[in-house]
């Protein structure tokens, strides 16, 4: 892994006692736009992550695992945003801040020793829901799938993740668009990484084999030459021109998480490239030619531009950074 140690420097600096806030003026938090259930779970899902935590990384998955409970209500429905003086500013549902909350809580359940018991019980709160978007069910089936590492026969996880494959699982739209909708739109590997962990927890080899095939395919389409070139916040459908910008990190996230899930149910040293090409957009093999990972502050840029990157290092920005070196940590770093 190229750029040193990963610095959770800047997670820190965006973080309170409450949550982490959402946007960032350069490397300065933005309060006046609050929190949002998204990212806190993305920075759960990060601080958990860790093997060998730190006491101000424990704290920090506190704060987060806090924030989840205090937005999650009685029927299991969840708020996404916040407000700095602490009170809730929409109304709750399971859209995508749901899945994200699941997949927070279950990683917290299956790798927080500490604060195993407590994720789990809330996992359990809402995972009986089942979302109309095929982003909030990948969503909340990786927090499923985490629990199944530990729970291999928990009922609600396996319901969960089996729920959101067959959700996926439609039939591709042309022989030349493998991929179930007209559009590729956000955090896209999601979906052939469900496949992919639920074939091979639940022992679906067909829905493995079809996973890695979508999965080969996204990064066939993602990659031009010897760099990752992602579609843009826009998405992207056939013929349409590229690159296209802004290209934004969660989908180098997904996608490095997507590649790792393959490595590890597979072996294939091919994905484990993957993981690296991914770890290599964030300092500078991309479209642009410009590092997006900030080695002073140790945050991540807001998006690839085509002149360059957006300055402002917010919290998605930067968890999916995070996100993506841990993957490349755990995959690539060579024995000593």
């Amino acid at each position: 892994m190229s750029g040193g140690p990963i610095s959770f420097e800047h997670l820190a600096r965006l973080s309170d006692d409450i949550g982490i806030f959402e946007h960032a003026e350069l490397t300065a938090p933005r309060p006046e736009h609050g929190y949002c259930v998204d990212d806190v779970a993305r920075a759960l899902v990060v601080t958990t992550r860790e093997p060998d935590p730190s006491p101000e990384m424990l704290a920090l998955s506190r704060v987060y695992l806090t924030f989840l409970a205090d937005a999650q209500i009685r029927n299991g429905r969840f708020h996404n945003r916040r407000s700095t003086d602490g009170s809730w500013t929409d109304q709750p549902g399971i859209g995508d801040w749901w899945g994200r909350a699941l997949w927070g809580l279950g990683t917290a359940a299956a790798r927080s020793p500490l604060y195993a018991a407590e994720a789990l019980r809330l996992f359990e709160a809402s995972a009986d829901f089942r979302a109309p978007w095929s982003r909030a069910m990948a969503f909340a089936a990786l927090g499923a799938a985490e629990v199944l590492t530990v729970h291999p026969e928990h009922r609600s996880a396996r319901a969960l993740l089996e729920n959101a494959a067959r959700f996926i699982c439609t039939p591709p739209i042309t022989p030349e668009w493998p991929w179930p909708e007209p559009r590729l739109r956000y955090a896209n590997a999601a979906l052939p990484e469900v496949l992919i962990a639920a074939g091979s927890m639940l022992e679906r080899p067909e829905w493995t084999a079809l996973g890695l095939q979508m999965l080969g395919w996204l990064l066939d389409v993602e990659t031009a030459g010897d760099h990752l070139s992602v579609v843009p916040t826009g998405g992207w459908s056939a013929g349409e021109p590229r690159p296209g910008f802004d290209q934004q990190p969660i989908e180098v996230a997904a996608l490095s998480d997507a590649c790792a899930r393959a490595f590890s149910v597979t072996g294939d040293v091919a994905w484990q490239d993957a993981v690296a090409l991914c770890a290599a957009w964030f300092e500078g093999a991309n479209d642009a030619g410009v590092s997006l990972r900030d080695p002073v502050s140790g945050g991540g840029c807001d998006g690839l531009e085509p002149l360059g990157r957006n300055e402002n290092q917010g919290a998605e920005s930067t968890l999916a950074l995070l996100s993506t070196l841990q993957q490349s940590r755990r995959l690539l770093v060579p024995a000593s």
